[in-house]
């Protein structure tokens, strides 16, 4: 596993991962709009130089949060190493916390950031709604069923 900076990344490699993920060139939260060439990030190559996960995030006031986290094999370590980096990255720059985003019917996200000391510390209900409306491609139900609403914050202080 070799995790480089997504700025050494061929910008059209990134742009495509992002979207296989994302659908799109773009993150919406209540926090805000994103684009992905924007970010700083980092990503995982495997053996053929081909993405396997990529983090982006922003730094900001002494706060970091990561706008996105993605791994084509959950299990395999990609994303608490991305994880790390971001955190250790983090620390150099004085941060107090890190906080991640994601919607209530991201079970497996929840868990992942719990199960590494992140804790809840802030719900947006209905945030989905307004992300919507500068993104309507934003699915209404997962493919679980659950409705997707609300902002689920995740903070880890560091």
């Amino acid at each position: 596993m070799q995790i480089i900076a997504k700025r050494m990344i061929a910008a059209d490699t990134v742009k495509s991962f992002f979207v296989e993920h994302w659908e799109t060139t773009q993150v919406v939260f209540s926090i805000g709009k994103f684009h992905y060439a924007e970010l700083e990030g980092f990503a995982v190559l495997d053996e053929n130089d081909e993405i396997t996960g990529m983090v982006t995030y922003k730094i900001e006031d002494h706060q970091c949060e990561i706008i996105s986290l993605n791994s084509e094999h959950e299990k395999h370590g990609v994303g608490s190493s991305l994880l790390y980096v971001i955190e250790n990255i983090a620390k150099e720059k004085n941060c107090h916390s890190i906080k991640a985003i994601t919607t209530n019917d991201n079970l497996q996200a929840l868990k992942f950031f719990q199960k590494r000391g992140y804790v809840i510390s802030e719900i947006v209900r209905n945030a989905v709604e307004e992300s919507r409306k500068a993104k309507p491609e934003i699915p209404f139900y997962s493919r679980d069923g659950i409705p997707i609403r609300d902002e689920i914050i995740l903070e880890k202080l560091l």
